[in-house]
């Protein structure tokens, strides 16, 4: 069974969004797109190239996938290969409308269509952004790591990995380490129910 691996750029106070520029998530009201771009230094690229790792699917919410169906085909060099090459599986009310493959609509139960394709083997599935996917994905409990890319900035409002759909639980660090630019790099792996106690 492949593992699924969430990778996120986020926020000291917890929104997450991806590297794109000041135009991203306008249409929803967004106006701080870009604000991970000034501290994305050569450690962070090199920590998104280990997270995902030498060959991998992708599990992407449909609107990340229209934004990476967007941009990176028109790209070139290892990241786009990697990206234009990898199998996507996406979830999506609209299948008929998937241009960019190879792709595959996880239908309509969306935990369902994860259990069947997380079981099905193949390379690890990374998820990236999709921040309605990734809640669903913790409360299912169908992420086996979560590597959060920790950026120096307080946004204040936006999109957030965690919602109210996911219940309380703990998370074992594996690693974790600065980058240059400020940006911590963290891996975390689930670990069962939350704990608590007093003092």
């Amino acid at each position: 069974m492949r593992k699924i691996r969430i990778i996120e750029h986020i926020s000291l106070d917890g929104v997450i969004q991806g590297p794109g520029g000041p135009e991203e998530d306008r249409s929803n009201g967004f106006t701080h797109g870009g604000w991970g771009f000034p501290e994305h230094d050569d450690a962070v690229g090199a920590a998104i190239v280990g997270s995902q790792g030498q060959g991998f699917d992708l599990l992407l919410g449909r609107k990340t996938y229209d934004i990476f169906a967007g941009y990176w085909p028109k790209q070139s060099g290892p990241m786009a290969d990697s990206l234009n090459g990898a199998a996507k599986f996406v979830a999506t009310h609209r299948p008929e409308s998937l241009a960019w493959g190879p792709v595959e609509s996880l239908g309509p139960d969306i935990a369902a269509g994860v259990r069947r394709v997380k079981a099905a083997g193949g390379p690890d599935l990374i998820v990236w952004g999709s921040s309605t996917l990734t809640p669903l994905l913790i409360a299912e409990q169908l992420a086996d790591e979560v590597v959060l890319l920790v950026f120096p900035v307080l946004i204040g409002r936006g999109k957030r990995i965690y919602s109210d759909l996911v219940e309380p639980s703990g998370l074992k660090l594996v690693s974790s380490r600065p980058a240059p630019s400020g940006v911590i790099i963290s891996t975390y792996t689930p670990a069962g129910a939350m704990r608590t106690g007093s003092f």
